[in-house]
């Protein structure tokens, strides 16, 4: 028999959602808010001409992995718009603060104090996401000066542009704030999704456009493998093992209580689309710098270090595939602690039948999260690399958008559908509360 939460779930349609304001309203405001920032993408920067740089991007071969860098940007990078750099500083920021939490006891310890650690944390963020963005800023004023892109007559250029570059990184961080706090969803997710599905389009047109030279064969199969690896990630991201959770028989009075089992369910991949951005992140870091200086003629070994880390490179793939690896067992570790979770099972009586409580239920815990965590690995590397072997295999097909792209249009897709069911499903609960409360004044 169905729970209640099923039976309400299942109900939800389009006129509970009509009778839910405050949702509509949080969709609203998030669309608005995915709006200013596809604008901000289309304002170009202060003293260059953005005809000479959209001809110069349309060159094949000339970004290299910029190209995978512009379609997280959704192609602000290649109009040399105010939000270039998107909201990348704010990710590898994030990264690197997490990373030193692992290794300074100071902000270990801050980790530990609640909220009030938390905003001292993401303080931290910010102002290392400041530095990070200044840094990326000046690499692309000098590239785009070095390039003779900037307009005659024009003062100042590079500091103006760090200036605006930076300014940019740091309304978008607001911004998705702003989205998870008054939205629906992740803010930062949702704009890196936003950008990827702008894009999307153009690259799929792009492909079709050359199914002479490419063959209509081809073109079929890549949209049968792109359509494949959706499903597939479907597939494992709602993936998990459930353990079964046994709770022992009470005896108050008379009656009997509990004896009931449970499940505690552990996701396939536990560190969600997480690792993808972050070893991407952290390659893109050097390889965007890299990338500005060699194109603007840079020394012999700057350009045989940029083709190294260029996108489709065996290189590249081999960082990628270490970077999910290691973020994979990292991230895993900091969100699920086998030992927290079983002194809370010990402490209101549940075990794991066969398990002894405690110290050998972790033990069970971390021997099976360990397992996911080797196949959700493999499932992240396998997913990443499928663009990255298209593109080294010189097939013609212009991939732009790499593994990474499809996880997280799929995985933010599913998580802010959930959150607007989670809505839908608490004002359907508001509603039977109500009518409940008026049925006892009436008696």
């Amino acid at each position: 028999m169905a729970s209640a939460a099923e039976q309400l779930a299942s109900n939800i349609n389009f006129s509970a959602f009509a009778k839910a304001t405050e949702l509509q309203q949080r969709i609203l405001f998030t669309l608005l808010a995915l709006v200013v920032y596809r604008i901000g993408t289309y304002i170009p920067l202060p003293g260059i001409d953005p005809a000479v740089i959209i001809r110069s991007y349309e060159q094949p071969g000339t970004m290299g992995i910029l190209g995978m860098l512009d379609m997280f940007a959704g192609g602000a990078l290649g109009r040399s718009a105010i939000f270039s750099l998107n909201i990348m500083p704010y990710i590898s920021a994030s990264i690197i603060m997490q990373l030193m939490t692992t290794v300074s006891p100071t902000l270990e310890q801050l980790k530990k104090e609640g909220e009030q650690g938390r905003k001292k944390m993401n303080q931290y963020t910010r102002y290392l996401t400041v530095a990070l963005a200044s840094v990326q800023a000046y690499a692309a004023a000098a590239f785009l000066q070095s390039s003779g892109f900037v307009n005659e007559g024009a003062t100042l250029f590079i500091p103006s542009t760090v200036i605006t570059l930076v300014g940019g990184t740091i309304f978008l961080m607001w911004l998705g704030e702003r989205i998870t706090a008054r939205g629906v969803g992740n803010g930062i997710s949702l704009l890196i999704f936003a950008g990827i599905i702008a894009e999307l389009p153009r690259n799929l047109f792009q492909i079709l456009a050359q199914g002479e030279q490419i063959g209509g064969v081809v073109i079929v199969l890549f949209l049968l493998l792109l359509i494949g690896l959706f499903a597939f990630i479907v597939f494992m991201e709602r993936a998990q093992r459930r353990i079964l959770i046994q709770y022992p028989k009470r005896q108050v009075g008379n009656r009997m209580y509990g004896g009931e089992s449970s499940h505690l369910p552990l996701k396939l991949n536990t560190a969600g689309v997480i690792p993808p951005i972050f070893a991407t992140s952290i390659l893109l870091l050097p390889a965007t710098m890299i990338g500005f200086s060699a194109q603007g003629g840079g020394p012999e070994w700057l350009q045989t270090t940029a083709a190294y880390l260029g996108h489709g490179s065996w290189t590249y793939m081999l960082l990628l595939s270490a970077g999910i690896i290691f973020f994979c067992f990292f991230y895993t570790a900091i969100v699920f602690n086998p030992e927290d979770t079983a002194d809370n099972l010990k402490k209101y009586g549940g075990f794991v039948p066969g398990i002894r409580p405690g110290k050998k239920t972790a033990e069970y815990l971390d021997y099976v999260l360990t397992r996911l965590t080797v196949v959700g690995a493999l499932y992240l590397t396998f997913v990443c690399l499928v663009p990255e072997f298209l593109y080294a295999s010189r097939s013609g097909i212009p991939v732009q958008f790499g593994g990474t792209s499809l996880l997280i249009v799929v995985t933010v897709t599913m998580d802010t559908v959930a959150q607007i069911q989670s809505h839908l499903l608490a004002h359907q609960y508001e509603g039977l509360i109500k009518k409940a409360k008026l049925r006892g004044s009436k008696r």
